[in-house]
């Protein structure tokens, strides 16, 4: 008898996080469920989704809401529209083993309006009020002033994304990002769990910086923001949250 293998818990990372460890974040609709909008875009939507789990993604966004869609590019239903795509790659580093930093400190609730200031000025991807909720974030300081941090994002099983690496433009060349992403990468390694990044195309430089450490390219993909459209037939299930 032939089996079907099981999907890889990469394939669609944003589902196999609220649906796996993240779980406690997730703001469910149906079979859809979307993270808080203080702590990230990313939405989990079924690989099989159907007319039903789109009206139930309607319901989770509101009429004309807008909702980002992780690593997948699914066919989008009538009234749905496409607000941007950004060609896009996956990651993974099962050679990378890390490196714990001593200069490397936890950051937390205090240092977000800092956390937000260096993301504002670099533009490494979506981080918001929250987003430090979802795991380890560290950082690196010159006279007390936080220049260079990274932590982790999505969370499928086994699996843990970095994310937000970043550095002022003041500081660049001295290996801070490279620092924190081993870093990082060394207490994803503690848990038992494997490293993976997403990035955009575009940006060969970090590319070429995370191929240089030991990631290797899984797959390219594509990130899409797309918008629900203005009214919200057939969606009748009531919006629950976990955790």
């Amino acid at each position: 008898m032939t089996t079907t293998p099981a999907p890889h818990p990469l394939d669609n990372p944003g589902h196999s996080s609220l649906n796996g460890p993240h779980a406690r974040f997730a703001e469910r609709h149906g079979r859809v469920a979307r993270y808080p909008v203080d702590v990230s875009p990313w939405l989990a939507l079924p690989d099989d989704a159907g007319p039903e789990d789109w009206a139930d993604l309607a319901a989770l966004a509101g009429p004309g809401g807008e909702l980002a869609l992780a690593a997948i590019d699914p066919a989008l239903p009538p009234g749905w529209e496409a607000t941007f795509s950004i060609p896009g790659v996956q990651m993974t580093g099962e050679a990378v083993q890390g490196a714990h930093d001593e200069e490397a400190v936890r950051l937390g609730p205090a240092d977000v309006p800092e956390m937000l200031d260096l993301v504002a000025r670099t533009r490494p991807g979506p981080f918001l009020d929250r987003t430090h909720e979802l795991g380890t974030y560290l950082g690196i300081r010159r006279e007390g002033v936080l220049v260079a941090m990274a932590g982790e994002r999505l969370h499928p099983p086994g699996w843990t994304e970095i994310s937000a690496v970043c550095t002022d433009p003041a500081h660049r060349g001295q290996g801070l990002a490279r620092r924190l992403v081993d870093a990082v990468a060394a207490g994803i390694r503690d848990r038992g769990e494997i490293p993976c990044l997403h990035g955009s195309a575009s940006n060969t430089g970090a590319i070429r910086l995370y191929e240089q450490m030991g990631f290797v390219l899984r797959r390219t993909t594509v990130f899409r923001g797309v918008r629900a459209p203005a009214t919200v037939p057939g969606a009748t299930r009531t919006p629950t949250t976990t955790g």
